[in-house]
């Protein structure tokens, strides 16, 4: 299996030509180094044994073995060695980099013995230097080639262990959604069992009382109706370990959030427009959530700051804002593993066919602004506009 990204290939090319330029202009001092002056036979091979390089991110094994074949004939005609030797050496590399260090000993050795077979076409008075030699850039070669392959396998790693943490949060996250929604949906149920039961028992006494049971009977189902479909798109299996849970907040005990917030140290006022009325539980549960976590958030990174919560109250909707003037809250500094972090607050909003914003302000500060459907057939159109 392949650990690092593949280069791409124009930025290969350009280094194989490179190095073949190097080559050709390195060949220009082979008479004075008491070599044959290279001829355009020789400059062929000078190509085949550079060139090929360009694609050593694709067939790495392919690749060292043309550049080593080029310059065993390219030595074997008589010409200055040197000048054949940079392709080969970043193909070991290479190969090294990306293959199993068995493999990567079996090029070294191959690359040493055309380096030493070099050193006895050409005569040299020091076999033990150029033995010494081809040992030595062999070794640091597949050792760099193997520290570059470590690294890409453990940044790898590093990749799939977030993406596995995120995965596993964005799935806490939906089954703590789903166990709340059965109580949301628990509530709708025992207010029809009530009103049904007051139906029946004055259907003949008092008919009037009896459709006003029926009316709230319809309404309520229908709510009850629409939690439980958002509750079987995140059901999750509840742990019989988890323990006993407090009864779930509502926007009326929004005020006692906010006196939490101002004794843990961050100044914060709130301001409410429009006609504060009932509205679902799972709605206004997700708007206390919203603003608990943007509130934790702003207490946790955001320095000296004042924070600020505005509650809207619209005809078909409910928009919540949270703002602080201090320095910000990076996302790559808030946990996602526990807690309600930033993807519970994106999940929250999708449940309910919302929508939610959070970000840096121009002017300074933090910002969440979470904008919910008050009722099921604005949530449905909401959802519709988000698919």
């Amino acid at each position: 299996m392949r650990l690092r990204t593949p280069r791409p290939l124009a930025v290969d090319t350009l280094i194989a030509v490179a190095m073949a330029v190097v080559a050709v202009l390195l060949s220009r001092e082979s008479r004075s180094q008491g070599w044959p002056e290279l001829d355009a036979r020789a400059y062929v091979l000078v190509a085949l044994a550079h060139l090929p390089v360009a694609l050593r991110g694709r067939w790495p094994l392919a690749v060292f073995g043309a550049v080593e074949a080029a310059a065993v004939v390219y030595v074997s005609l008589g010409y200055w060695p040197v000048v054949s030797t940079f392709g080969s050496m970043l193909a070991l590399y290479t190969v090294a980099s990306v293959r199993p260090p068995r493999t990567a000993l079996v090029c070294a050795a191959c690359m040493a013995g055309v380096w030493v077979y070099a050193g006895v076409v050409s005569d040299s008075p020091s076999m033990a230097s150029v033995v010494g030699q081809a040992l030595l850039y062999t070794s640091v070669l597949v050792w760099f080639g193997q520290l570059a392959r470590r690294s890409a396998e453990l940044t790898r790693r590093l990749r799939a262990e977030q993406a596995e943490r995120a995965r596993r949060a964005v799935a806490e996250e939906r089954g703590r959604i789903a166990r709340e929604l059965h109580d949301v949906v628990a509530h709708h149920m025992s207010v029809i069992s009530v009103q049904s039961g007051l139906a029946r028992f004055v259907f003949d006494s008092d008919p009037g009382k009896a459709r006003g049971a029926l009316g709230t009977i319809a309404d309520t189902s229908g709510e009850a109706l629409e939690e439980l479909r958002r509750m079987l798109q995140v059901l999750r299996e509840e742990d019989p370990s988890a323990p006993e849970r407090a009864p779930m907040p509502t926007l009326a005990r929004l005020t006692d959030l906010l006196d939490r917030v101002r004794a843990g140290g961050l100044p914060v006022d709130l301001t409410v427009e429009g006609t504060g009325r009932p509205l679902p539980p799972g709605v206004e549960l997700c708007a206390y959530r919203v603003v608990q976590e943007a509130l934790t958030n702003a207490l946790k990174h955001a320095g000296p700051a004042h924070a600020h919560v505005e509650l809207r109250y619209g005809a078909h909707e409910l928009s919540v804002r949270v703002t602080d003037d201090g320095e910000g809250v990076n996302p790559d500094r808030v946990p996602t593993g526990t807690g309600h972090g930033l993807i519970g607050m994106r999940e929250r909003a999708k449940l309910y066919g919302g929508t939610i914003s959070v970000g840096p302000r121009a002017e300074g500060g933090y910002q969440v602004h979470l904008t919910l459907p008050t009722s099921a057939s604005d949530a449905r159109r909401g959802d519709d506009r988000t698919r």
